[in-house]
């Protein structure tokens, strides 16, 4: 089977696209993923399959959204496929068009609860408009899936749709690639963040908490809209000695860095239901790499953390606070011991190998028609 799979970024850190090709190679669909190039254009790496990515004239704004969905439209009208993966919204109506019109089974995967992200919580204007162009494609959509109970369940309430849920797990196999430097400087406990740094990571808060949590490193591994502006935040608190900011690490390396920190931090605000109901890929690559997790009191995360007994929830706004919870899980050897084991049991529960059946059985049934 052809499949082509879309997205909006530049494929480069999107570890649920990379599983999910990884997967259907090994199932022997032939994979090709669209996507787009972003300064400074790195060259794509650990995809089995070919990859196209536009150059874009926009790269933010409606008219980066048009210009994608018109090149995307063309691109797949043409293109000799038998099925659609539509990654978000961002990318749905050129996919959904394209099936119509060449009857060809369309798979719709949310990464997230995309009307519901801060960047559009507080554009009410803005909002309306991708929830009016949701409003008009998902009802119709036969084969969906999204990366948490929750966002399921809000996707059922407000469209009828039985969406499906596969985790962001990451797999057990791990890459033997070595870091090409060492996060810690002599003897340094290492606070970790991956992901996105956009609004509402709880970074600034992390950042703060750096004042009150000597002989310790924050990491922050990624780029985001506010990347400049903690950069900013970090020099003005002169607090630069203690925060290093790495910018995108290849999912190659990502595993062998993370393994490097004592705890991982996921922050996220409660800023809009995206956030609320989010089981972020940074956390399931901690459990993997075996370091003990520091999450909001947001329901998914939380849950999860509770059940295997794998860190601490935290509710604050206050750096000290922050810094005395971080503190106590730096330096309580029985805690650590404790979730050291029972990171060894989530880690065999929460891996890709669990959700690979789920994704390939609900390609299968896209392309025979049956929901």
């Amino acid at each position: 089977m052809r499949i082509c799979i879309s997205v909006t970024n530049d494929i480069f850190t999107d570890q649920r696209v990379n599983r999910t090709v990884h997967s259907l190679v090994r199932a022997g669909h032939a994979v090709k993923v669209v996507g787009r190039k972003r300064r400074p254009y790195p060259a794509v790496t650990g995809y089995p399959c070919p990859v196209k990515r536009f150059c874009l004239l926009f790269n933010r704004g409606p008219l980066f959204y048009a210009e994608y969905n018109i090149r995307l439209f063309l691109f797949l009208l043409f293109s000799k496929q038998d099925a659609f993966l539509a990654c978000d919204l961002d990318t749905l109506a050129a996919s959904y068009l394209v099936s119509r019109i060449r009857g060809i089974p369309l798979i719709y995967d949310s990464h997230e609860y995309f009307t519901e992200v801060p960047e559009l919580v507080g554009r009410p204007a803005v909002k309306k408009i991708w929830e009016g162009i949701e409003k008009r494609i998902l009802p119709h959509i036969r084969f969906a899936y999204t990366v948490s109970q929750s966002i399921a369940e809000a996707y059922k309430v407000k469209y009828g749709i039985p969406m499906e849920v596969i985790f962001n797990y990451p797999s057990r196999k791990k890459s033997l690639i070595q870091p090409r430097f060492s996060l810690r400087k002599e003897q340094e406990k290492i606070i970790l963040y991956q992901g996105s740094v956009n609004t509402g990571r709880g970074l600034a808060l992390a950042i703060a908490a750096m004042k009150f949590i000597p002989g310790s490193r924050l990491v922050i591994i990624g780029e985001g809209d506010i990347l400049e502006d903690l950069v900013e935040f970090t020099g003005n608190a002169g607090l630069s000695g203690s925060v290093t900011f790495t910018g995108r690490i290849s999912m190659d390396e990502l595993h062998a860095f993370t393994q490097q920190a004592d705890v991982g931090i996921s922050l996220e605000e409660d800023l809009g239901l995206n956030y609320r109901f989010a089981l972020p890929n940074k956390l399931f690559d901690y459990i993997q790499a075996g370091i003990p997790v520091l999450v909001s009191d947001l329901p998914e995360m939380a849950a999860l953390v509770r059940k295997y007994a794998i860190g601490k929830v935290i509710r604050t706004s206050d750096p000290s606070e922050l810094a005395s919870c971080i503190s106590s899980m730096l330096n309580n050897a029985a805690d650590r011991e404790r979730w050291k084991q029972n990171l060894l049991i989530a880690s065999e529960a929460l891996c890709w190998e669990k959700e690979e059946g789920k994704l390939l059985d609900i390609f299968q049934r896209a392309v025979n028609g049956r929901p």
